[in-house]
């Protein structure tokens, strides 16, 4: 593993509660098969920035990555309580304060912040990850380079109403898993349907002329904690517990022109 600050934790217990700003706008980009991961990248017209909590600098939303497994019971890089969920959205924003591009962001210090929900497998679709894995727009990225432009989708659909997190320095989770993450873990998953993470299962990794490798497994395994700790906005109290657990507050907004009537 790539030194000390290596990431992907086995978290223990979930955090509590986490604020965030002004409801987010409606954002159109365009999703991808990278032949490793599916990828929605939003346009930089209106870009979702985030701030606040452990994060001393604003940071610009780059993208939203999805790992998931060939079966429920693994998928995710992050474990609660020793246990992997189906899959994990991670929201990769990058500081735009200090650097120009996430490229440069990435190999610096206080460079990227990543936003992780676990997913889990259920009856129900969160209304952003439904929009990208319904049948008619995930079989139109079913090969490695395809891509398929989505409109109107609101990044404020996967965040619930009251919800905590956790938080700690990491790594990258691809290589050259470079030490410049900010992992913020949040305490409420998401859902998809098993139809959904079926058809996940079913995106190749390779070009229609190749052999079908499917996408599935596209987790890195968890790593220890080298004795790092986690920090939180965990009320213990509601816990019955007498300590405090940190003030923080993440501020999430989209900037966006302002409109005038006519």
């Amino acid at each position: 593993m790539p030194g000390g600050r290596s990431s992907h934790k086995n978290t223990g217990k979930p955090a509590s509660q986490l604020l965030f700003s002004e409801a987010l706008l409606q954002v159109s980009g365009t999703l991808f098969n990278t032949g490793r991961h599916v990828s929605f990248r939003p346009d930089q017209h209106h870009p979702v920035n985030v701030s606040g909590g452990p994060l001393l600098y604003n940071h610009r939303l780059e993208e939203v990555r999805l790992h998931f497994g060939s079966e429920d019971g693994l998928g995710s890089e992050h474990l609660v309580n020793k246990k992997p969920s189906a899959a994990e959205v991670q929201l990769i924003h990058f500081n735009e304060e200090l650097y120009s591009n996430i490229s440069e962001a990435s190999r610096n210090p206080n460079g990227l912040a990543i936003i992780s929900f676990l997913v889990n497998v259920a009856n129900n679709s969160n209304p952003f990850l439904n929009r990208l894995l319904n049948r008619e727009t995930i079989t139109r990225i079913s090969f490695k380079h395809e891509a398929n432009i989505l409109h109107d989708l609101s990044i404020e659909d996967l965040y619930p109403e009251n919800f905590g997190f956790l938080t700690y320095q990491g790594s990258m989770t691809v290589p050259p898993c470079y030490e410049t993450v900010t992992w913020i873990i949040i305490d409420r998953p998401l859902n998809i349907t098993s139809m959904q993470v079926h058809s996940l299962r079913l995106l190749s990794q390779s070009q229609p002329s190749e052999i079908f490798h499917s996408m599935s497994d596209n987790f890195r395994p968890v790593q220890p904690l080298f004795h790092r700790g986690l920090r939180g906005n965990i009320d213990f109290r509601k816990a019955g517990r007498k300590c405090k657990g940190a003030n923080f507050k993440l501020h999430v907004d989209i900037q966006t022109p302002l409109k005038t009537s006519t």
